[in-house]
């Protein structure tokens, strides 16, 4: 009995993200969907998720919690050299053994910012502080290294919190070595938890669902999952673990081709692929120019599209015309026209995306003008009212409202993902001609 439950629980994970500010709204948590998409290529199921501040006691008992379900925990966070940074004396005092300075803990974080020109001060020798018994995480990108360690037949791993820095260690020291515990606890590997993800923008989520209402067959052994954000609804397909194995990949193959022919209208995306990606890449292959025009986003747009590398070969410029006059100055959009229709107007969408395209000498203008809140609206302009404009030369512009709901970021954000899906479409239609 004992030896069932615990080959069972070597395949169940927990992630704990640690800090306060993930609390109180100051940072959110990525760290865990990561963890979870590289557990689950190893069959090992994430099924909690904890996020505790740096407290501690409270680190102490989340831990404690956490080893008493999970055979696998993943801690991020709270390794740095800072006095909130605790997680190595939690771990401590939670399994009972001492800190202690390290030669492999010291002499990576050494190097690392020797190579930065610097050398470590009193704050940073404590991150060379590792729990007695623990295997040392070296860190290739960054200078805190990471641990893990066996406590109550569980795995604790500690990593820290900064992305780039997790996401290495987890790729090249701790999935290599929970693979090879796994092959040596269980006669047979547990089938790989896969997980396909679909982007959706422009369709309410209760519409998603509606679409892709009995889309899994019966008797199939996968998840569907909705997850609705000012980006879209992303659509999730998961294999469930524990069951009589893989999951045929013609089955995954024609269930995922049924949902990208239910939701066809709205699909912009599937994996990691993100909005700006999709338009940037469809750009490159037209070998088209953009020039954008901003009004209500204030450059979110552009930081968007310059966040996907090589972005230089597609993005000319863009102008942040957030006043009436700019409007005028930057981009020759009529005085009269801002008087008679409003700056908050399809109209003027229409002028200033021909401004830009024209000022740039652009292949294609786009842009957005709109009320983010919470003020500036009137009886017939409301907040979230948002128009935005494309103007490609032939054909002359066009435009499209939209009206939003939410903060005044929240708005930000749909505008910006309504005007690039916007440019996405128009260059779908311009690739078949």
């Amino acid at each position: 009995m004992h030896a069932t439950r615990s080959a069972h629980r070597s395949v169940i994970a927990e992630t704990i993200a640690i800090g306060s500010e993930l609390l109180v709204g100051g940072r959110s948590d990525s760290n865990s969907i990561f963890i979870t998409e590289a557990l689950g290529r190893l069959g090992i199921e994430v099924r909690f998720k904890s996020i505790v501040g740096d407290d501690l006691a409270d680190m102490v008992q989340v831990l404690k919690t956490a080893v008493s379900r999970a055979g696998i925990v993943v801690m991020t966070g709270g390794l740095g050299p800072t006095v909130d940074d605790c997680t190595r004396e939690a771990v401590a005092k939670a399994t009972g053994r001492r800190l202690a300075r390290r030669k492999a803990a010291l002499d990576g974080m050494t190097a690392r910012l020797a190579q930065w020109g610097r050398t470590p001060n009193r704050g940073q020798l404590r991150q060379a502080m590792i729990p007695t018994g623990a295997t040392v995480v070296a860190n290739p990108v960054g200078s805190a290294p990471g641990f893990l360690l066996e406590w109550k037949g569980a795995m604790v791993v500690s990593l820290p919190g900064v992305p780039r820095e997790m996401e290495a260690m987890m790729t090249d020291s701790v999935i290599p070595h929970l693979a090879a515990v796994l092959s040596r606890s269980t006669q047979t590997s547990p089938p790989p938890i896969i997980r396909r993800i679909f982007h959706t923008w422009g369709a309410p989520e209760a519409d998603v669902d509606a679409q892709l209402l009995g889309v899994i067959p019966q008797g199939l052994p996968i998840d569907l999952g909705l997850l609705a954000s000012p980006m879209g609804v992303l659509v999730s397909l998961t294999t469930k673990s524990g069951g009589a194995g893989p999951i045929p990949d013609e089955a995954l193959a024609a269930l995922a081709q049924e949902v990208r022919a239910r939701l066809k209208d709205s699909l912009f995306a599937e994996g990691r692929d993100t909005m700006e990606e999709v338009v940037g890449r469809l750009l490159r292959e037209q070998r088209r120019t953009v020039g954008l025009a901003e009004s209500c986003t204030g450059g979110l747009i552009g930081h968007r599209l310059t966040q996907v590398a090589g972005s230089s070969a597609y993005v000319d410029r863009g102008a942040i015309c957030y006043s009436n006059q700019s409007k005028i100055d930057m981009l020759a959009v009529q005085e009269d026209l801002i008087a008679t229709h409003g700056a908050v107007s399809k109209e003027v969408a229409a002028a200033m995306a021909k401004g830009i395209r024209e000022r740039a000498g652009v292949s294609v203008g786009l842009s957005v003008t709109g009320i983010a809140g919470p003020g500036g609206a009137t009886a017939t302009k409301p907040v979230g009212l948002v128009y935005v404009g494309l103007d490609g030369g032939a054909g002359g512009a066009i435009t499209k409202e939209f009206r939003f709901h939410g903060d005044r970021s929240v708005i930000k954000q749909r505008s910006s993902q309504a005007a690039l899906n916007l440019l996405r479409l128009w260059l779908i239609d311009r690739g078949r001609t």
